[in-house]
């Protein structure tokens, strides 16, 4: 197990590259190495390469070989007028710690591939010739994308395809530009899961969608932010899919956009939707198809969602499908749902126990107050207790002013989650608003900091104030509230 260390600006491609102190200089040097199971090749931080890396050997499952980084400052970075990192046939992998930019091609590629690790990799700009995916693997078993950026790239953000075993996780996506551009994209995959990742579109130009997959088998989507583009997540034809849990928002443009899309392009059997917080887009749940296809879609579980700020309705089914649309909550001015009367004839996609916001907020009162009167009640259900936020500030002091939205509220099951800030999503890159007098930046976990902007006291004198408006969540769909924080600000320096 050898450490080969690569440094384009003091190294040369005649030293050993065993030791820091004589490192190798380009990438033509590392490709005319055998590399072993276990060998890693370490880029220098700060160091530059223009050129393609490419693969050829393969580690073991215990032993892979790693590509990495070494030293102190910024990560390495490849550019290159083709892919960044390219293989077929190397197999257990691991890139890591680096930066790939301005590349004609994907960022990596890899074909015929398993046991492929890429992770706290930052990909910017490329995909620059037309290469679609600017990270892409087609044909094996085993991938892991993690901890990872990907921005700005021409055609989808991630191409996964016909790969056995697939996880995304912790991952942030921003615009993949193009009008058949996804920030992510499956096709022909299975047991995929998909989660913790915040996806957004809202900046890229021309774009598809945030998450596709096509035909997928034994697929998991939770716990993801899925932002913009012309649809949230269109699973079609999978078998054996798990949507539940995701914030989705955001997507139009089209008539028929849809937070979440199935039963096109294949038969589409065994969803279980639930838990999603869907909200400022077109449709909701879409079964439905292009065009006259006669597709299976049977077995579709929509279940404890919440619905909000929908232009259609919360449910559409408009193609021969068996499922259940039970338990959710639709905000009063969104449609419930629209179903096909053959459907509803035929009475296989039955519409039950639905509430409104304000239903279900009235339960959870009830709930609340019989679980005060019998606290060994286990079967209560989870409720938040928010508390209205105050505060007061000097307009001669100097610098931010810190606190936390959520220390002063509660919930039943000890988790809470701050959502939405003045309408706008907190993603766990947290959010940065203007207010009337000053700027405040929150996380999802609630910490703030306010800053006065003194220009926009000009001429006024006594006590002003502003208030924000918030949502907190206790990780549950339908289970979340309103609340507010007011900042009273002294124009003059002194607290009342």
């Amino acid at each position: 197990m050898t450490v080969y260390y690569v440094n384009s600006a003091t190294g040369a491609n005649s030293n050993s590259g065993t030791s820091e102190d004589a490192p190798l200089a380009s990438f033509w040097a590392v490709e005319n190495l055998k590399l072993q199971p276990g060998d890693s090749v370490l880029l220098a931080a700060g160091s530059v390469y223009n050129d393609q890396l490419d693969l050829k050997y393969s580690g073991t499952v215990s032993a892979p070989i790693t590509i990495g980084s070494y030293g102190v400052g910024d990560a390495p970075v490849i550019h290159s007028p083709g892919d960044g990192i390219h293989s077929l046939y190397a197999s257990n992998i691991v890139i890591e710690n680096i930066k790939i930019s301005d590349t004609g091609g994907a960022a990596i590629y890899g074909g015929s591939v398993s046991n492929w690790t890429v992770r706290n990799v930052e990909v910017d700009h490329t995909g620059l010739a037309g290469k679609a995916g600017s990270v892409t693997f087609r044909t094996g078993s085993n991938i892991t994308i993690e901890n990872s950026r990907i921005n700005d790239v021409n055609g989808d953000g991630v191409w996964i395809e016909k790969i056995n075993g697939v996880n995304f996780l912790n991952n942030t996506v921003t615009n993949a530009h193009g009008t058949a551009a996804d920030a992510v994209q499956m096709n022909d995959s299975s047991n995929i899961v998909i989660s913790g990742n915040v996806l957004d579109q809202t900046g890229a130009v021309t774009p598809k969608g945030v998450i596709a997959l096509v035909r997928p088998v034994n697929a998991v989507v939770e716990d993801n932010t899925i932002i913009g583009g012309g649809f949230g997540i269109g699973a079609q034809a999978g078998t054996n899919v798990a949507i539940h849990d995701n914030d989705i928002s955001g997507y139009g443009g089209y008539s028929w956009s849809y937070a979440i899309g199935l039963g096109d392009q294949g038969d589409t059997r065994d969803y279980d939707i639930s838990g999603n917080y869907i909200h400022d887009g077109v449709w909701g749940v879409a079964v439905s198809a292009a065009g006259s296809t006669s597709y299976v879609r049977e077995d579709i579980d929509i279940h404890n969602n919440v619905f909000d700020d929908l232009s259609q309705a919360a449910l559409k089914v408009d193609r021969p499908a068996s499922g259940a649309f039970h338990d959710n909550v639709i905000a009063s001015d969104v449609t419930p749902y629209s179903i096909s009367p053959a459907i509803i004839a035929a009475n296989t996609f039955p519409v039950s126990n639905n509430t409104t916001l304000d239903e279900a907020k009235a339960t959870l009162f009830v709930h609340d107050s019989l679980a005060a009167a019998d606290v060994a009640h286990v079967d209560a259900a989870p409720v938040i207790v928010p508390t209205h936020d105050n505060l007061k500030i000097s307009a001669d002091t100097d610098g931010a002013h810190h606190g936390n939205l959520l220390e002063n509220d509660s919930s039943a099951n000890g988790t809470l989650l701050l959502r939405r800030f003045e309408g706008e999503v907190v993603g766990k890159d947290g959010l940065t608003l203007a207010g009337q007098y000053g700027s405040i930046h929150v996380d999802d976990h609630g910490d703030y900091s306010y800053t006065l902007d003194t220009t926009k006291l000009a001429g006024l004198s006594g006590n002003v104030s502003e208030t924000f408006v918030y949502k907190i969540s206790d990780g549950v769909a339908h289970h979340f509230d309103t609340d507010t924080l007011s900042i009273s600000i002294d124009v003059n320096g002194l607290l009342t």
